[in-house]
């Protein structure tokens, strides 16, 4: 692999880090959001640091050499805590024992980590080597316990996520399940690529030279890189989902409510209702200022609301076959209809200030959108509007 085989997967996941920051902004408390922010943070950073280019480039920077072979192990050391932290966070349960699970883990890698450096400068490695550090120095003293130790800590973090995902996948459905899936598959591969750099260290340790080399050099860093692209994807995907999916639920629920909204909006055009929004504004605060302009709008027709009216058309809807909750948006959406004529017929509003015996339809999103259906669609509110009409409120 070359320089550009490290960078492209890095540069993927800058922009998808791009996309999360803005939420880690506002929301920089929610522990999902800051474990998937350091899951891509530190992912790139390993792709970063791990091509060859950058190897050269740090070891020079540092005037240290072979300074990059223990930057990278723990980069990636660090990622697979960050791994481990994210799936405990996303699987959620009891804030406490998860915080104390993650602790543990943190606290685990970052023991790993702080070895890993502790034996880097206890070695020695004068020669620099860009793509084979691993099977170079593998019988190097204290080197060669470095090796091993960030292949061991790597390996339990890519066991015990494709255990917890794989069991938990068989738990859920949905986008989440495919994440899982996504998930296991790409530890899988890092356990490919654990499988490989351990043969080729083993190998050297065993006194087979140079024999299994490169399974190290060549065949482990694209399944390397190919699993935790893979597994960074898993991550995100249900995440993003998910959040896709919510946008598109208070994109429909804002459409549903149009009918009702414009209703109400209709019955005081000497007082409109409703507030303009920025084109940018976001779905559910569009849906939540809808559902105050129609309660506003309630509010304007209460005196006109008549309750036996609505008694009437909920028993013509229930005997019509209808069940009970589309009858009562039925017998609702019928009483906004005569209200609004009614409203209409007294321009002076006499009636606003008499004594209000009506009650406001049944309240919640769900009910509002039920009510904005069936004043589109009911025929029993058309038959009820047009009789409002004829008969001049």
């Amino acid at each position: 692999m070359n320089g550009k085989d490290y960078y492209i997967p890095a540069a993927a996941l800058a922009i998808a880090l791009a996309f999360k920051l803005p939420a880690l902004r506002h929301n920089w408390r929610e522990p999902l959001l800051r474990s998937v922010c350091a899951l891509l943070t530190l992912a790139g950073a390993v792709f970063t640091f791990a091509a060859p280019p950058t190897i050269e480039a740090v070891n020079r920077w540092t005037g240290i050499t072979n300074f990059s072979a223990p930057l990278v192990y723990c980069l990636i050391s660090a990622f697979s805590a960050s791994c481990l932290v994210l799936i405990v966070n996303w699987r959620g349960g009891p804030p406490e024992q998860t915080r104390r699970i993650s602790r543990r883990w943190i606290l685990g890698y970052a023991a790993v980590i702080a070895v890993l450096m502790t034996l880097f400068l206890l070695g020695d490695a004068p020669v620099e080597r860009l793509r084979d550090f691993d099977t170079y120095y593998a019988n190097t003293p204290y080197m060669g316990q470095m090796i091993g130790l960030y292949l061991l800590a790597h390996n339990v973090a890519a066991f015990v996520m494709v255990a917890m995902c794989w069991r938990w996948s068989l738990q859920v459905r949905g986008w989440l399940r495919t994440g899982l899936v996504i998930i296991v598959v790409g530890y899988v591969l890092n356990l490919s690529y654990d499988a490989a750099k351990m043969s080729a260290v083993i190998g050297r340790w065993a006194g087979l030279g140079p024999r299994l080399d490169d399974l190290s050099t060549f065949v482990a860093p694209p399944l390397a890189a190919a699993g935790a692209l893979i597994s960074a994807i898993g991550f995100v995907l249900p995440l993003l989902c998910q959040r896709l999916s919510d946008s598109w639920q208070h994109w429909s629920t804002y459409r549903r409510l149009g009918p009702l909204w414009h209703e109400v909006r209709i019955a005081a055009p000497e007082t409109p209702v409703g507030v303009q929004m920025s084109w940018w504004s976001a779905a559910d605060i569009r849906v939540i200022q809808r559902e105050s302009d129609i309660h506003d709008g309630f509010l304007h027709l209460g005196p006109y609301f008549d309750q036996d009216h609505r008694d009437t058309v909920l028993a013509r809807a229930l005997a019509s076959g209808a069940d009970e909750e589309t009858a009562r948006a039925v017998a609702d959406a019928a009483m906004v209809a005569a209200a609004v004529r009614a409203r209409a017929a007294d321009p002076e509003g006499r009636v606003i200030g008499a004594s209000d015996e009506g009650a406001p339809p049944a309240d919640g999103p769900r009910d509002l959108v039920r009510i904005s259906h069936a004043l589109r669609n009911s025929r029993v509110v058309a038959e009820c509007r047009r009789q409002a009409s004829l008969s001049g409120g």
